[in-house]
C-alpha cells in the first residue's frame, strides 16, 4: 500500500457532523468513486452499489464482528450477541434466530399480534385528541411482539419497554444524552429477561412452547452449551428491539402520506402488490442505517483500488439508495418503481444485504416487511388531521426521524 494513500487527518468529527451526507458527499469528490478517510483513528475505505454488496458480505473479504466498536455494542447489540461472531459459531446462533424470525407461520402470528394490538391502541386514539404516532406506535409493536416472543408484560409496563427498546436504536450512533440512556436501558432489560431466562431454565415460569423466549432459553450454541442468561437476554432483545424499531418505519410512512396523499386511497384498497412497493419505497427513500463496516482480513482490491488488511470497509447504504446509476429520480418517492421489478436482493439494502441465512444481514427483515404491508395500509385507511409540526427530518441526526413524530389529531375509524 503507497503510504501517501492513506488519509492523515481524522475525519470522525465531520462524520458526526454530516450524517447521512457524510459518505455520499465524500464519494462525489473521491476519484473513481472509491472513499478514502480516516476514521476513529483507523483507515476506513467507502463502497457501494450491488456488487460493493456482494464484495462485502464475502467472509473472505472482510468480518463485520471487528468492525463493530464497543459503543454500539453497548447499546444497539449487546456484548456477546450474534453480530459478533463469524463463520460457523455464526452460522449456528443465527439458524436459531433464523428459526424464529423467518418462518411463514411464525411471522403471521406476530402480525397478528401486532394487528390486535393496533387496534386496540386506534380505539383508545379516538377518545384523545391528540397522538404522537411514533410513540404509539412503538408501544403497539413492543405489546404485539412480547405477546408473541411469550415475554410476560403487563399493561402497566408495556410503555416503559417500548421506551427502553426505542432508545437501544435510538443512542447507538451519538455519544451525548441518547448514548447513555441507552446504555442504562441496556443494562435494564438484559437484566429483567436474564432473569426471564433463568425462571424459565428452573421452572417457576412457563413459557408457551416454541416461543422466542422458549427457543433461546434452551439454545445451544457451537459448543453444545446453553447461552448464558445474559446472552440469552442479549440475542432476545435483537428479537424485540428489532420489532419495536419499526416504528420507525410506520412514522416514515405516516410522512409520507401526508406529503404525498395520493398514495392513500390505492392503499386503502385492498392492494398487497402496491402496499409491498409502498413498503419497499418508505425502505428506500427515508434514512435509517447510514452505512454498515465491517474490517478487511487481508489485503484486497476493490475496482483497482487497493485496501489494506485491517482497514475499515464501509458500505454506503444511504448514498446506494439515492444513486442515480441505480435508481430513477432517487429523490422522488415513487413506489411504483416497484410494480414492475422487485428489488433485487442486493440493491435494496436497508437491513443489510446478502443471504440473511449465512451472512449478516437482519434475520428480521421479513418481519419487518410483513408488519409494515399490514400497519401502513390500516394507518391510510384512518381519518385524522395532521396539526401544524415541526415533521423536518435532519440528516445530521442517526437515525433519523421527524423531529415532532409525526402528530396526528382527530382520529377516526373508517367504520365510525
Amino acid at each position: 500500500m503507497d503510504p501517501r494513500r492513506v488519509p492523515v487527518l481524522d475525519r470522525t468529527l465531520s462524520m458526526l457532523a454530516e450524517g447521512y451526507a457524510w459518505l455520499p458527499g465524500r464519494r462525489r469528490r473521491a476519484a473513481g468513486g472509491v472513499v478514502r478517510a480516516r476514521v476513529m483513528g483507523q483507515h476506513a475505505v467507502g463502497v457501494r452499489g450491488p456488487e460493493a454488496v456482494r464484495f462485502f458480505y464475502d467472509e473472505s473479504h472482510v468480518r463485520r464482528h471487528p468492525a463493530i466498536p464497543e459503543p454500539v455494542l453497548g447499546t444497539l447489540f449487546g456484548h456477546g450477541a450474534v453480530h459478533t461472531l463469524d463463520e460457523h459459531d455464526h452460522r449456528v446462533r443465527k439458524a436459531m434466530l433464523m428459526s424464529l424470525l423467518t418462518e411463514p407461520a411464525g411471522i403471521a402470528a406476530l402480525v397478528d399480534h401486532v394487528v390486535a394490538a393496533w387496534d386496540e391502541a386506534v380505539a383508545s386514539w379516538e377518545q384523545r385528541p391528540q397522538v404522537v404516532l411514533f410513540d404509539e406506535a412503538s408501544r403497539v409493536l413492543a405489546q404485539g411482539v412480547c405477546r408473541w416472543a411469550g415475554v410476560p408484560l403487563d399493561e402497566a409496563d408495556v410503555a416503559p419497554v417500548a421506551r427502553d427498546l426505542v432508545a437501544l436504536v435510538d443512542g447507538f450512533a451519538t455519544l451525548g444524552p441518547r448514548h447513555w440512556r441507552a446504555r442504562r436501558a441496556r443494562g435494564r432489560r438484559e437484566a429483567w429477561l436474564a432473569h426471564l431466562v433463568q425462571e424459565v431454565r428452573d421452572g417457576t415460569t412457563t413459557v408457551p412452547a416454541g416461543s422466542a423466549v422458549d427457543v433461546v432459553t434452551w439454545h445451544r450454541d457451537a459448543d453444545g452449551a446453553l447461552l448464558s442468561p445474559r446472552t440469552a437476554a442479549v440475542e432476545l432483545l435483537n428479537v424485540l428491539r428489532p420489532t419495536v424499531a419499526v416504528c420507525w418505519f410506520v412514522t416514515f410512512a405516516a410522512h409520507a402520506l401526508h406529503r404525498w396523499p395520493q398514495h392513500r386511497e390505492r392503499l386503502r384498497a385492498d392492494d398487497p402488490a402496491y402496499a409491498e412497493a409502498f413498503v419497499d419505497e418508505v425502505r428506500r427513500f427515508y434514512p435509517f442505517a447510514p452505512f454498515l463496516g465491517a474490517r478487511a482480513v487481508t489485503d484486497l482490491t476493490w475496482r483497482g483500488e487497493p485496501i489494506p488488511a485491517g482497514a475499515l470497509v464501509l458500505l454506503d447504504v444511504y448514498g446506494q439508495h439515492h444513486d442515480a446509476d441505480q435508481w430513477s429520480e432517487p429523490y422522488t418517492f415513487d413506489p411504483r418503481r416497484f410494480l414492475d421489478r422487485p428489488p433485487g436482493r442486493d440493491e435494496l439494502i436497508p437491513q443489510g444485504g446478502g443471504d440473511p441465512s449465512t451472512g449478516h444481514r437482519c434475520p428480521g427483515e421479513d418481519v419487518t416487511k410483513a408488519l409494515l404491508q399490514a400497519l401502513v395500509p390500516r394507518l391510510a385507511r384512518l381519518d385524522y388531521e395532521v396539526p401544524e409540526q415541526d415533521l423536518t427530518i435532519s440528516l445530521r441526526r442517526i437515525p433519523a426521524r421527524p423531529r415532532s413524530g409525526a402528530v396526528i389529531s382527530g382520529v377516526r375509524r373508517p367504520d365510525r
